[in-house]
């Protein structure tokens, strides 16, 4: 790794450097022209003469280089590197931004001008996108100076009368002007929309670029209060609902595909209910859905839900809710979670409509159990006593049984009678994934941990539950039955905080503690 810059590559910049004024003032008369915006290809200086620049230096220059900061490129004269922006257009959006919260602006007149960025964001390019990110986050922060004198005056007030006060003016100092920046664009009637899509668009560069995660925590808090359950609505969709809220289904489902309009009439047909959670703010678009067969016993299959051919169940013997598939539809919402609050309204809405339901459980898939097993097989295997081991290696044609060859056997999962010493291992593997394998307090499994952490457990595995490809490409074909007992949701939840998850006797004995 280069650590220190070269001489010969400090001559260079050097070079570069005298070249700036003449540069930046090209910039500066394409800038001023009439009708060009921020970012405009238009706008961005052509290539000095070429007796000034050595591309392969510049190249070199850009790859050691460190990122400057807003703060770096403010100040500078010319664009470095693969910076988006050239200083003048930063300044220039910068002061866009600065103008959106303006002290002496009303909100009406902030969100006007929100909107307007807005406009110009959505012409923009990725990297010029990027570069608003990096203002919003480096040049709204709050004041560290402010911020360190209300924390000493809370520390020297605690136990005292002022300890009040002292809190107040902490909570004040917290307070970026990030947070009252994003406010004026929620303002305009597309503001929600575009910040929503701007955070989903946001998220997968947080990784790479760890200066853009003050926005992304920002957006997330202010999400979690705007998105709260107290301003949800939940709407049942269905076959009579609006051709273009139905569409959104399609579009949304991500468990289990719909293929077609006559899959979506079935899961829309009388013995099923389908209820979203929708915001004021987008009446149109729902948040989070939840599809639910109305059946007299738990189901250990999804091929009979979505036979489209099938018969509608009688209503009058129905005495079990499956909720077969749960969507979230935002990805700008990660992190806020409001599908406890969905099950429980939806269960609280079909017990006022079907008095006779007693039991709620979902038919879910396992989606990161293949992935685990490929890397834990050995380890499972090593649980296994000696006569077993021998069973098993007899089974797969090799003793003593590896990974490698207990993975080919259960690659063939579907074909694998009952009493197969094979299948019994799977089971067993998938009892244990969902009822041991923990990661930080936490189950593995995301769908798991969804359930697990809304206050269910785990009731049943499913043997080839989903034989579709992609059933077997995640899970072997296993499916799971999670419960939802309402009388013990404090206590499932309860037991996860402890590090327990919460399971049947029949998991409990599959996972041979």
């Amino acid at each position: 790794m280069i650590t220190t810059t070269p001489e010969w590559i400090s001559r260079s910049v050097s070079r570069l450097r005298s070249a700036a004024p003449a540069a930046d003032k090209a910039a500066d008369k394409l800038a001023d022209k009439p009708g060009e915006k921020i970012g405009d290809k238009a706008a961005k200086v052509p290539a000095p003469d070429k007796s000034l620049l050595d591309k392969t230096v510049t190249d070199v220059v850009a790859k050691v280089a460190v990122p400057r900061s807003t703060h770096e490129r403010l100040q500078a004269t010319l664009r470095r590197g693969q910076e988006s922006l050239s200083p003048r257009a930063l300044r220039r959006l910068l002061a866009d931004l600065q103008e959106v919260v303006a002290p002496q602006v009303s909100e009406l007149e902030g969100g006007r001008r929100a909107q307007a960025v807005a406009q110009w964001y959505a012409k923009a390019e990725p990297e010029e996108r990027r570069d608003m990110w990096l203002l919003m986050c480096e040049q709204f922060a709050p004041d560290a100076t402010r911020f360190k004198s209300a924390r000493q005056r809370y520390e020297a007030a605690a136990g005292t009368a002022e300890e009040g006060q002292a809190e107040i003016s902490l909570r004040r100092a917290l307070v970026s002007p990030r947070t009252r920046l994003l406010q004026r664009f929620s303002v305009f009637p597309e503001g929600m929309r575009f910040l929503l899509d701007m955070r989903a668009e946001l998220l997968p560069l947080l990784k790479a670029d760890k200066r853009l995660l003050a926005l992304d925590a920002e957006l997330e808090h202010l999400f979690s209060t705007w998105f709260d359950v107290a301003f949800l609505e939940l709407r049942r969709l269905s076959w009579d609902s609006p051709a273009s809220l139905i569409e959104k289904l399609i579009k949304y489902e991500a468990v289990h595909d719909i293929r077609s309009w006559a899959d979506l009439k079935n899961r829309l047909d009388s013995d099923r209910r389908c209820y979203g959670f929708f915001h004021p703010r987008l009446p149109n678009e729902p948040l989070i859905f939840v599809e639910v067969a109305l059946v007299d016993r738990i189901s250990n299959s999804i091929t009979p839900l979505l036979d489209e051919s099938a018969a509608a169940a009688d209503l009058n013997k129905a005495t079990t809710a499956i909720f077969y598939s749960i969507s979230n539809t935002q990805t700008g919402l990660r992190g806020v979670s409001f599908g406890d609050s969905l099950i429980k309204h939806v269960v609280e809405t079909l017990t006022a409509e079907f008095p006779r339901l007693r039991t709620f459980a979902t038919l879910s898939p396992i989606p990161g159990f293949r992935s685990w097993l490929g890397k834990r097989a050995g380890a499972m295997l090593d649980r296994l006593d000696d006569k077993r081991r021998a069973e098993l290696g007899r089974a797969v044609g090799f003793e003593p049984p590896q990974a490698t060859h207990l993975l080919a056997a259960v690659d063939k999962a579907l074909e694998l009678d009952a009493r197969s010493p094979v299948r019994q291992m799977l089971l067993e593997c998938a009892a244990y994934y969902l009822g041991r394998e923990l990661q930080e307090g936490k189950p593995v499994d995301p769908v798991a941990r969804f359930h697990l952490g809304n206050g269910a457990r785990v009731e049943r595995l499913n043997w080839a539950g989903d034989p579709s490809s992609k059933g077997l490409k995640q899970s072997y074909g296993l499916m799971v039955n999670y419960l939802y007992d309402i009388k013990r949701i404090d206590k499932h939840r309860s037991l996860l905080a402890q590090g327990k998850v919460p399971v049947s006797g029949d998991i409990d004995s599959l996972c041979r503690d």
